[in-house]
C-alpha cells in the first residue's frame, strides 16, 4: 500500500503542476514547478522513494524515446539530416570530451570516468522543455524540427556514451578502439532489433485483426508494450536498448501509414500516449525534487572528502558547467551551420548566412530535461567491490542544477533571441498540405457519388440517395429544414440520416486512404499527414459512434 500511496502522490503533484503553470500570469516551465512540488513533498511528508537505477531506466526511458521517435517529422529529419547528425553526434562527442575534462579540472574529487559520465548525460537536449518554453513565442517550424531531430538522436548517443563512462568507472579501464567497435555493435544491433520488433508485432496484430476483428484496448496495450519489448530484447543480445526504443518508434510511424487500425483506435491510442508522456515526464521531475534533500547531503559529503568544506560552491560549479555547455554549443553550432552552408552552396542551393541571433537562439534552445535526469539517476549505487559509486550524489545534484539553470536561461532569454527570426521557411509545406486536402476532397466526393449509386441500385427511390449525397457535399444545408414533427416524417428523416452517415463514412475513408497514399509517396510530410488523418479519424469516430 505504501508504494501505491507514493505513486498517487507523485501523479497528484504532476496534475497540480499543470494547473499551477496555467494559473501563472508569466510563463513558467512545468519542470521547475514539478521539482518544487517534489521538494515540498520531501520536506513535509515521510514519503521516501528508493530508486533502483536499472528499474528507473527501464520504466522511464523506453516509452519516452519511443514516442519521440514515433512523432518526430521524418521529412524534416531527412531533409536536415546532416545538420541534425552534426548536432546529435558531433556535438555530443565535443561536449563530452570538453566538458568532461573541465569538470575534472574544476572538481578534483570527481574522477575522470565520473566526470565524463556527467558530461555525457548532460549532452542530450529536451525538445519537450523547449516546446513548453516557446509555446507563447512561436519558433520557426524548420528550426523546431532540427532541435527535435537532434534531441531524438543525441538522447541515444549521450546515453550510450554514459554507458561507456560508467563501465570505465566500474572497471578502471577504457580503450578507444574497443569502445568504437562496441559502439558500432550496440548501434547497429539496437537499430535492427527495434525495427524488427515493431514490424513483426504490428504485422502479426494486423493479420489477427483482419481475420478476427479489432478491439481498441488490446491494440493500445500492444503499442504500450512495444518499446519495452524492443529495449529488453536488445539488452538481452547486448545491444543498445536505447537505440532499439528509438528505432521502434520511428518504425511505428511508417507502419502507421498503412492505415490498418480503425479510426477510433488511433484516436484513443493518441490520447493514451499523450497521457503516458505527460505523466512520465512529470513524475521524473517530481522524483528529482523528492530526492533533493538526500542528494544535497550526499554531495556535501563528497565535497568534504575532496578537501572542500564549502557546499555552497556547488552553485558556482553548476553555473560554470552551464556556461561551458552554452559556449561549447555556440562554437559547434556556428561551425556546423557554416559547414552546412558551404555544402549546400556547392550543390547550387542559395542559403542565407547564419546570424549571431540565430546561433545564439539554437545555443539557448539546448535545454536539458527528462532524459538527462533519467540518465543520471541510473548511475550505479555501488562499484564491483561493493564500495559506493564515487561522487554519485554530487553528479546527480550538478545535473539537476544544470537542468534548472538551462530552463531558467531559456525561459528568460530564448524568446528574445527568437523574436523575428526566420530559419529556412518552407512554403512547400503549406502548398503540400493544401494540395493534399484538395486531392483528398476530390477523392472523397467521387467515393460518395459511387457509394450513392451502389446503395441506391435498382431501388424505387434513387432520389433519396442523391439528396443525401448532395446534403453532405453542401455541408448540412437541409439538415434542420428537413425536420418534421410528424412520426412518419421523423422516420423518413432518420432513414435519410442513416444513408447520409454511411455516405459520409465512405467519403472519409476514401479521403484518409488518399492522404496515406500521398504520404507513402513522400509528397507530404508525415506530421502533416498525421494531423489530417487525425481530423478525419475524429469525424469518423463521431459518425461510427
Amino acid at each position: 500500500m505504501a508504494v501505491v500511496g507514493v505513486v498517487l502522490v507523485m501523479l497528484l503533484a504532476v496534475v497540480a503542476s499543470s494547473f499551477l503553470v496555467r494559473m501563472s500570469p508569466r510563463p513558467i516551465p512545468a519542470p521547475l514547478v514539478q521539482i518544487a512540488l517534489g521538494a515540498a513533498i520531501a520536506f513535509t511528508t515521510n514519503f521516501r522513494v528508493p530508486l533502483n537505477p536499472e528499474l528507473f531506466f527501464l520504466f522511464f526511458l523506453p516509452p519516452l524515446l519511443f514516442i519521440d521517435g514515433w512523432r518526430i517529422p521524418k521529412h524534416g529529419l531527412f531533409r536536415d539530416g546532416w545538420t541534425i547528425l552534426e548536432l546529435a553526434l558531433g556535438l555530443v562527442v565535443f561536449t563530452t570530451i570538453g566538458l568532461g575534462f573541465f569538470i575534472h579540472w574544476m572538481i578534483p574529487a570527481m574522477s575522470i570516468p565520473v566526470a565524463f559520465a556527467l558530461a555525457a548525460v548532460l549532452s542530450p537536449t529536451d525538445p519537450i522543455a523547449v516546446s513548453a518554453i516557446t509555446s507563447r513565442t512561436p519558433m520557426a517550424k524548420r528550426l523546431m524540427h532540427i532541435l527535435e531531430g537532434e534531441s531524438l538522436l543525441n538522447d541515444a548517443t549521450g546515453l550510450v556514451f554514459l554507458r561507456f563512462a560508467v563501465v570505465a568507472a566500474l572497471t578502471g579501464t577504457f580503450s578507444i578502439g574497443q569502445a568504437t567497435l562496441t559502439f558500432l555493435q550496440l548501434s547497429v544491433g539496437g537499430l535492427a532489433i527495434g525495427v524488427a520488433v515493431t514490424w513483426s508485432i504490428t504485422s502479426a496484430k494486423n493479420l489477427l485483426s483482419q481475420r478476427f476483428g479489432e478491439e481498441s484496448g488490446s491494440h493500445i496495450l500492444i503499442s504500450l508494450m512495444i518499446p519495452f519489448a524492443a529495449y529488453l530484447l536488445a539488452e538481452q543480445f547486448h545491444c543498445s536498448g536505447i537505440l532499439a526504443a528509438v528505432a521502434a518508434g520511428i518504425t511505428m510511424s511508417y507502419v502507421e501509414l498503412s492505415g490498418q487500425a480503425m479510426a477510433s483506435t488511433r484516436v484513443r491510442r493518441s490520447a493514451v500516449w499523450d497521457a503516458v508522456q505527460f505523466a512520465l515526464n512529470g513524475v521524473i521531475f517530481v522524483l528529482l525534487g523528492e530526492q533533493l534533500p538526500g542528494i544535497v547531503a550526499g554531495a556535501s559529503e563528497t565535497l568534504a572528502t575532496g578537501g572542500d568544506q564549502q557546499p555552497w560552491q556547488i552553485a558556482l560549479y553548476a553555473f560554470a558547467i552551464m556556461l561551458v555547455l552554452v559556449l561549447l554549443r555556440f562554437i559547434w553550432v556556428w561551425a556546423s551551420l557554416r559547414f552546412t552552408i558551404f555544402r549546400t552552396r556547392a550543390s547550387g542551393e542559395v542559403v542565407p548566412k547564419p546570424t549571431f541571433r540565430l546561433v545564439a537562439a539554437i545555443s539557448l534552445a539546448g535545454v536539458r530535461g527528462a532524459i538527462t535526469l533519467a540518465g543520471v539517476m541510473t548511475l550505479p549505487l555501488f562499484l564491483a567491490d561493493g564500495a559506493p559509486f564515487p561522487a554519485r550524489d554530487l553528479a546527480i545534484l550538478l545535473a539537476a542544477s544544470v537542468i534548472v539553470l538551462s530552463l531558467l536561461l531559456a525561459t528568460f532569454f530564448l524568446p528574445m533571441a527568437l523574436k523575428g527570426i526566420e530559419f529556412g521557411l518552407d512554403p512547400r509545406r503549406e502548398l503540400a498540405e493544401d494540395g493534399a486536402r484538395i486531392a483528398a476532397a476530390e477523392v472523397a466526393m467521387r467515393a460518395i457519388e459511387q457509394a450513392q449509386h451502389t446503395m441506391a441500385g435498382d431501388k424505387p427511390d434513387p432520389d433519396t440517395y442523391a439528396d443525401a449525397a448532395a446534403r453532405i457535399m453542401d455541408l448540412y444545408r437541409h439538415r434542420i429544414d428537413g425536420r418534421s414533427r410528424t412520426a412518419e416524417a421523423a422516420d423518413e428523416v432518420r432513414r435519410i440520416d442513416d444513408i447520409e452517415r454511411r455516405l459520409r463514412l465512405a467519403g472519409l475513408r476514401a479521403e484518409r486512404d488518399e492522404i496515406y497514399r500521398i504520404a507513402r509517396a513522400r509528397d507530404l510530410d508525415d506530421d502533416i499527414a498525421r494531423k489530417l488523418v487525425r481530423e478525419i479519424d475524429l469525424l469518423e469516430a463521431r459518425y461510427v459512434g
